[in-house]
């Protein structure tokens, strides 16, 4: 059911098709979801968070998925409740009505599969590789590969202890492990409950960290794929996400100078993924915490458990695959046609540029209804003139107005909503140098200025 809301939250977040302000008929909160039923221009529809809903298959499971959850049957509407789904739906909800009561809640941040691929829609067929293939980690021959056992894994993160874990994901947990070298590795560990399920996402990781090399994008060191263990073994990046210094977690805010030079190594990584590597790589799952943080302040892009490999021919122009990602950041292009291209990451890309400026999550039920989609509330803001409002808060340094805009002008480009006018990663990345050297004249001429 988690993942039914967010099928219908991203439905429901693509840009550009806010609904106008109306009184609504019916209004009903459930978990962080506003669900109104309102009546506009003489006619009645459903929205989620502000959006109107028009696919009545949509609309269909998100009425089922309320009722089943309760939301709607602690409502003392539940009869008009019952009554629109019935009209909408031609389907009789009272089954639910005894259903205990609750809310519904979804954790926005956690990456996502949508498998309900209509079936006149092509899907390349993926063959699951052969055991031996991914059987253990010295069959890594890189330099600087880490050759370790079950129970020297075992004894390098004190049997999986909690004080030594860094994080969790859909993948499963990641360790901080010292090697009895002195040599500190993250030690990335499958959910045993779902070893099966994961197989594909294991060895699509594996195979394709085995295959590059950048400085921004975090490095595979071993992997261990044996019984009911599924273990990758990665360079240790220790400060933290992007994502945790935004929220503030880390201590120090991330001054502007920062947060463009990061911004320049993500672009680095996609670009160096979708041009230089063997074979072009669309990541699939560019978020602010994939990515990790050196001591330095660089950026590395990690998790490439959604990532795909292809379009080797030259008249190849997309794959053809279920939708995977993260509510937010998602390509709206490629949730429509299930077409995936490089451009899908740009998307991406221009989503978490607008949140390494503003420093706010892409979606935030908890805001006004008008800031919970942040691009579209920094378009609006820029529309209006208002480039310091998007600006983070946190930040205490002054920027000029015209270095934020140009910053959310790239931004908008790669957000665009048809792939066609996004621009290409190598163009993003020359367009942020650009960005730098600007930023660095008005750092230049406001010191100057103070000297005199």
């Amino acid at each position: 059911m988690a993942s039914l809301a967010l099928h219908l939250l991203i439905v429901a977040q693509l840009p550009w098709g806010l609904v106008s302000a109306s009184v609504p008929t019916l209004s009903k909160a459930c978990g962080y979801d506003q669900v109104d039923y309102l009546r506009s221009r003489g006619e009645y529809y459903l929205s989620i968070n502000g959006i109107r809903m028009d696919d009545a298959f949509l609309i269909c499971k998100a009425l089922e998925s309320y009722f089943k959850n309760g939301c709607f049957t602690c409502d003392a509407n539940v009869e008009s409740w019952t009554t629109i789904g019935e009209n909408y739906c031609d389907q009789d909800f009272t089954a639910f009505v005894h259903v205990k009561c609750s809310t519904i809640s979804v954790d926005l941040n956690s990456s996502l599969e949508l498998s309900s691929v209509s079936e006149k829609i092509p899907v390349t067929p993926r063959v699951p590789p052969s055991p031996s293939r991914f059987s253990s980690s010295p069959q890594l021959s890189r330099i600087g590969s880490v050759h370790l056992s079950i129970n020297q894994i075992i004894r390098a993160t004190h049997n999986f202890s909690n004080s030594v874990k860094l994080g969790e994901g859909g993948f499963g947990t990641v360790y901080k492990a010292v090697l009895p070298d002195g040599q500190v590795v993250a030690i990335k560990r499958a959910k045993k409950e779902q070893i099966s399920s994961l197989r594909d996402e294991f060895s699509n990781e594996v195979e394709l960290l085995a295959k590059i090399e950048h400085n921004n994008l975090v490095r595979l060191l071993g992997y261990t794929d044996k019984g009911n263990e599924r273990i990758i073994i990665t360079e240790y990046v220790p400060n933290g996400t992007l994502r945790e210094h935004l929220d503030g977690l880390c201590g120090k805010i991330l001054d502007f100078s920062q947060r463009v030079e990061i911004a320049i190594d993500v672009a680095h990584a996609l670009t160096y993924l979708h041009l230089y590597a063997e074979k072009t790589i669309i990541h699939r799952d560019v978020k602010s915490s994939n990515i990790l943080l050196t001591e330095s302040y660089r950026a590395k892009v990690s998790d490439f458990g959604f990532a795909r490999s292809g379009l080797s021919d030259t008249d190849q122009t997309h794959i053809s695959t279920k939708v995977k990602g993260t509510a937010g950041y998602l390509d709206p292009e490629y949730l429509r046609t299930y077409q995936l291209t490089p451009k899908s990451d740009v998307f991406s890309f221009g989503i978490l540029l607008i949140e390494i400026i503003s420093g706010r999550r892409p979606v935030d039920l908890k805001r006004n209804a008008d800031e919970r989609i942040t691009v579209r509330w920094a378009f609006k803001k820029h529309s209006e003139g208002n480039v310091k409002d998007i600006l983070d808060p946190l930040l205490e340094e002054n920027v000029d107005d015209e270095i934020i805009g140009m910053m959310l002008d790239l931004a908008f480009d790669c957000a665009a909503p048809t792939r066609s006018s996004r621009p290409a990663m190598k163009e993003v990345g020359e367009q942020l140098w650009e960005i730098r050297k600007r930023y660095g004249k008005t750092l230049r001429g406001m010191s100057g200025s103070l000297h005199q």
